[in-house]
């Protein structure tokens, strides 16, 4: 990978940890967790898809563990979090809104990272998911909640579509910048609209049989 383009890379990771760690820190806050839980569940959610996707595609040791900004940037967003939680609490929209850049942050660096990993389009795409969604359905499982991915929100789906967006353009030969920021910008958008407009993936219409 250029070095450019890996520089290009870090700065997305770095980005989408910081916006996943705030939310992760203010779910921990809600649910009275101690300052050391704040940060636990801060790192979970900002670093859990990157790890989960750099074990998957052999990219080990996870960046995670390999580069101290990885470890800085969730702590730094935790300790935000817990300090300005009052303030972060009544700015919610701008957090999920925050989040959804984090979503498409994420789904275009994980995807990237896989292609140059030797993926083909599709699993490559679906590691961007991975990246984009992992580390919320765990902050959701250590705190007892049904991942929000799983719960009829339109998540995973901008994030799919953005992440093949990337990769097919990958494939394609063409200029690298351009369709990362198309592919974010599909996820973005999406995810944008889904909030305002309250899309929801489709649920069962009855009960199931007994």
């Amino acid at each position: 990978m250029p070095p450019d383009q890996s520089a290009a890379l870090v700065v997305l990771d770095l980005a989408g940890i910081f916006v996943f760690a705030i939310s992760g820190a203010l779910v921990a806050v809600r649910k009275d967790l101690d300052a050391f839980g704040v940060l636990v569940l801060a790192g979970t959610t900002g670093l859990g898809g990157g790890f989960l996707r750099d074990v998957l595609i052999g990219a080990t040791p996870p960046a995670a563990l390999a580069d101290w900004r990885y470890l800085l940037v969730p702590v730094a967003a935790g300790l935000v979090g817990f300090v300005y939680h009052p303030v972060l609490g009544r700015i919610e929209q701008s957090i999920t809104v925050l989040d959804a850049f984090g979503l498409a942050l994420f789904c275009v660096a994980g995807s990237l990272k896989a292609v140059d990993y030797g993926l083909g389009p599709l699993p490559a795409a679906l590691l961007g998911v991975v990246t984009g969604i992992g580390g919320g359905m765990i902050r959701d499982v250590l705190t007892g909640r049904i991942p929000v991915v799983l719960h009829g929100e339109l998540y995973a789906t901008p994030a799919l579509a953005g992440g093949l967006v990337v990769v097919l353009g990958y494939e394609a030969g063409l200029p690298h910048v351009p369709v990362a920021a198309l592919g974010f910008a599909v996820c973005l958008v999406w995810r944008l609209l889904a909030i305002w407009r309250h899309w929801s993936a489709p649920l069962p219409s009855g009960p199931a049989s007994v």
